[in-house]
């Protein structure tokens, strides 16, 4: 389960990344489990910090995008694939550094046109922790 900090609780959420979305990297809340900020503090304890971040490159920009975020969805679940029935995976990034899409284009050429080649990345990466209950 991927839980994430809304003011004084912690709400499980499922990733909703969307190419289309004004923010492309975001979690809506699933409302199945909440528990409050003090009681979370008091009651889990870390286990393990990490980043997950990814990367993709495509000619075509709407390609590119989908695949970076394809493939971030897919690191994520990785994490979420280790955790044990105790376990959850808490979500730290917060607005003042919430991870964005970037992207770098490549002037190249392709059978003598001028084209553009699409590189992007999460920037800063998805911070993310697992707390493991008593």
């Amino acid at each position: 389960m991927i839980v994430r900090r809304y003011g004084t609780w912690y709400h499980s959420v499922i990733p909703s990344f969307n190419p289309a979305a004004m923010t492309e990297i975001g979690f809506r809340r699933d409302r199945r489990h909440s528990i409050a900020a003090d009681d979370f503090a008091s009651g889990y304890r870390l286990i393990e910090t990490g980043e997950v971040d990814a990367e993709a490159d495509a000619p075509v920009q709407r390609d590119a995008e989908r695949a970076l975020l394809a493939n971030l969805e897919g690191a994520l679940g990785e994490w979420v694939d280790r955790l044990r029935p105790d376990q959850v995976l808490v979500v730290l990034n917060e607005r003042d550094d919430w991870p964005k899409t970037r992207e770098r284009r490549e002037g190249i050429i392709v059978e003598g046109e001028n084209r553009f080649y699409f590189h992007w990345w999460v920037d800063p990466p998805l911070r993310v922790a697992v707390y493991s209950a008593p």
